[in-house]
This record gives C-alpha cells, sequence and structure tokens, in this order.
C-alpha cells in the first residue's frame, strides 16, 4: 500500500484528530495517508436530539461504508461517538494515546466552576450523560439542549444567552483551546463518556493494515477503554441511554473502572466501583453491567428506552 485514505467527520475537530494520525502513519508506518473528510447524518441533523433519531451510530454510519465499500482504508473516530456494535468486516484496531477525559465546563463570566454557578444558572449540554449527572450535583441548574461543533457551542454560550456550556476538555485541548476551560470536572461530580480523550482507529478486518496499525496502538489506552466498552456493550448502551464509564490505572498492574447508569431527570443513579488485573479489562467492564443490571438496571433502561420512544 502506498497511500492509505482516512475516512473521517468533517468538523474541525475531527479533521484535527484526522491530521494527528495522518502524520502518525506516515511517522511510523512509512505511509503517504489521504484524509477523506465526509458528512455524516448526525452532523446533518443539527436542531434535533440524537435520542430521538437514532443515538451516536448517526456519527459513524456513513464513515464504515465508506470502509466496507473501500472507498477508505481506515477511519479515525472519538472513541466515545461508537456505538456498541461495530458492524460485522470492521474492527476496532488501534487507540492512540489518551488525552484528559474529564469533562470541561466553560463559563460565560470567566473563572466560575460547577459549585460556584449561581442557582437557577442556564447550561447548555448535547449530552444525556452530562446532564443526568448535573441534575442530580445541582438540581437547580437549567439545563439547555445544546448540538453542534465545539465552535458552533462556544459561540453559542453567548448567542443564547447561557451561563456556562459543557463540553470535553479533550477536544477543546486537540483545537487549541485549552485556555477556554474554567474547570476540568472532577469524575466524582460527572464521571466522563465511554472512551472520551481517546481516539479509535477502525479498518477492515481483512485488510493488512488492520495489522499494521498496531503500531499506533497505546496499550494502557485500549486496557481502559476496553473495560469501558464491555460496560457499555453490556448494557447494549446508545444515545438515549445516560451511561458512563471511566477506567485508570490501580494498585499495580491493577485497572479501576466506575460505572454508572441514571435515569435522565438524575433523581436515580446506579453506581458501580471495582478493580481487576488489566487482562481481564474487559471481564471487569461486563461484571459491572451485570451489576447495575442486577441492581435495578434493567428496569431503568426499559424507563429510558419507553422515554426515548415518545
Amino acid at each position: 500500500m502506498t497511500t492509505a485514505r482516512i475516512a473521517t467527520r468533517a468538523s474541525d475537530l475531527a479533521l484535527c484528530q484526522a491530521r494527528m494520525v495522518a502524520q502518525q502513519i506516515e511517522r511510523e508506518l512509512g505511509v503517504r495517508a489521504q484524509i477523506l473528510p465526509l458528512k455524516t447524518t448526525g452532523d446533518r441533523l443539527q436542531d434535533v436530539s440524537l435520542a430521538a433519531v437514532g443515538g451516536k451510530g448517526l456519527f459513524v454510519k456513513e464513515i464504515e461504508e465508506a470502509l466496507l465499500d473501500r472507498r477508505a482504508d481506515l477511519a479515525v473516530h472519538s472513541a466515545k461517538d461508537l456505538p456498541a456494535a461495530t458492524p460485522p468486516g470492521l474492527e476496532l484496531v488501534a487507540f492512540p494515546e489518551r488525552v484528559d477525559p474529564r469533562d470541561a465546563l466553560v463559563v460565560r463570566e470567566r473563572g466560575a466552576t460547577i459549585d460556584a454557578l449561581p442557582r437557577g444558572a442556564r447550561v447548555g449540554t448535547g449530552s444525556l450523560r452530562r446532564s443526568a449527572q448535573l441534575r442530580s450535583y445541582r438540581p437547580d441548574l437549567q439545563i439547555v439542549p445544546l448540538r453542534g461543533n465545539v465552535p458552533t457551542r462556544l459561540r453559542k454560550l453567548e448567542e443564547e444567552d447561557l451561563d456556562a456550556v459543557v463540553l470535553a476538555c479533550a477536544g477543546l485541548e486537540r483545537l487549541g483551546l485549552a485556555a477556554r476551560i474554567d474547570e476540568r470536572i472532577a469524575p466524582e461530580i460527572v464521571l466522563p463518556a465511554v472512551g472520551q480523550g481517546s481516539l479509535a482507529l477502525e479498518a477492515r478486518s481483512d485488510d493488512p493494515l488492520a495489522r499494521d496499525l498496531a503500531a499506533l496502538n497505546h496499550e494502557l489506552t485500549a486496557t481502559r477503554v476496553a473495560a469501558e466498552r464491555a460496560f457499555l456493550i453490556g448494557l447494549s448502551g446508545d444515545c438515549t441511554v445516560p451511561l458512563a464509564a471511566f477506567a485508570e490505572a490501580a494498585d499495580g498492574e491493577a485497572v479501576r473502572l466506575r460505572a454508572l447508569l441514571a435515569a435522565s431527570d438524575g433523581g436515580r443513579i446506579l453506581r458501580h466501583e471495582a478493580q481487576a488485573p488489566a487482562h481481564d479489562a474487559k471481564g471487569l467492564g461486563a461484571r459491572a453491567a451485570n451489576e447495575i443490571l442486577a441492581r435495578g438496571g434493567d428496569e431503568l433502561l426499559a424507563a429510558l428506552r419507553a422515554e426515548a420512544a415518545r
């Protein structure tokens, strides 16, 4: 192969991430990289809730189709955008080193924190996961639905008279906007999304490039994301489900996983925390999902999906 064609969303952040991977491919594999920007259904539907039209898979469908019909050789995703299922014939082949997985608070009156926001403050987010946890932590906040790419959401902070917006630290950092972050929200307040802060490289299972891309894999990141995704898979999670999972290093070679499933209003949150050896990362995530289900998660999931269908 002389050129690796990289499929990606066409947003500023996605293109920035694809260029980072392209540089790694050229440096590590000695292969020229070409970026193929694609507009996904999720990018086109900016004025509706993702939960109402199909969830996170709307950000990857067209990209995966480009892989399957061989218009592209690999895809670069934000790992948090990936649904639980991967289409037959494709696989996630590498996870480059993760950056800050936390959520970021960006406020109009600079310097404020979640705790310092005034009572009744208007906070914008398009994430059910974020809104449920924020409602649980600060029930007085007004959560305002927010869609769009990172620059659009920052602009809406002023245009829609919001007091704050919540975004991913990783996206702001990669776009050179880390100075806009007023608070890196502790996981104890808002647990990050599955895979947040990590990129995921996807390729065809039968393509030799899939094996070569292992050179871009960061083992610790891959292990931790594996635990988080096993939790997502165990709950058959999608954009209609406010769930979160965050894995990090524990004692010795162990991985510690914190996971939760929430009601959309934050009134009920089922939490689980455990650790296991790194080689059992997927088992750790699967057991966390089973524990949540056994403690009432199955009924909560049914209620969430019924709510999304209305």
